[in-house]
């Protein structure tokens, strides 16, 4: 990854990655409770398992950047494979409750499905990083670790969507049901060049 993408990728991950502490700040309907009915808002569950995605989430954005900086890697190695351990377990825990929470998503199905499938890769793509890494295979996990992260990333991708849609199309369920495939499957694209284009320049 170029510097000056890093550290862009550093800043929206940073800014997103703080993102739910508004939650606790802010005591009404915005962003994620926009058109969720009273009841669902009522739900010990519902809010417990919120509440623990955004802000595990949180954390995986927030230090997951870091690992694909070369020179930590090179100059302490003890602290990247500490921050991957705590980027993987807060990654799948976040991915379960994300799972959970895309059967409540707004906009219906069209909307689950979007957030469901999300969750399943990132789930995919981060636990299969983590045991590749433990047999040794260090290219295959540092490729998974790219769609994991790009997964991941789809917290910023969707912040920085969905205003530009609603905006245009004047409706935020059309424009929630878009997002929820938008922030996530350009970045899993992009994250399939990062790979070959790797992999393309090892083998010149």
């Amino acid at each position: 990854m170029k510097k000056y993408t890093w550290i862009i990728v550093g800043i929206l991950s940073t800014l997103i990655g703080l993102y739910p502490i508004k939650y606790l700040i802010v005591h009404t309907k915005f962003g994620l409770f926009t058109g969720k009915s009273a009841e669902l808002l009522s739900n010990t569950t519902w809010n417990v398992i919120f509440y623990t995605h955004i802000f595990i989430a949180g954390i995986a954005l927030l230090i997951g950047w870091l690992q694909f900086s070369q020179r930590l890697r090179k100059q302490n190695i003890k602290l990247h494979r500490i921050i991957g351990k705590i980027y993987v377990i807060t990654s799948l825990l976040s991915g379960v409750c994300g799972l959970y929470l895309a059967f409540f998503a707004t906009g219906g199905i069209i909307s689950t499905l979007g957030f469901a499938s999300l969750a399943v890769i990132w789930l995919y793509t981060t636990y299969f990083a983590y045991t590749t890494i433990k047999k040794g295979k260090v290219k295959l996990h540092e490729n998974l670790m790219i769609y994991s992260y790009a997964a991941c990333f789809a917290a910023v991708t969707l912040r920085l969507w969905l205003p530009v849609l609603t905006q245009l199309i004047d409706e935020f369920i059309i424009a929630y049901r878009i997002v929820s495939w938008l922030a996530w499957v350009p970045n899993i694209i992009v994250a399939y060049f990062i790979v070959k284009n790797k992999e393309e320049s090892v083998t010149l």
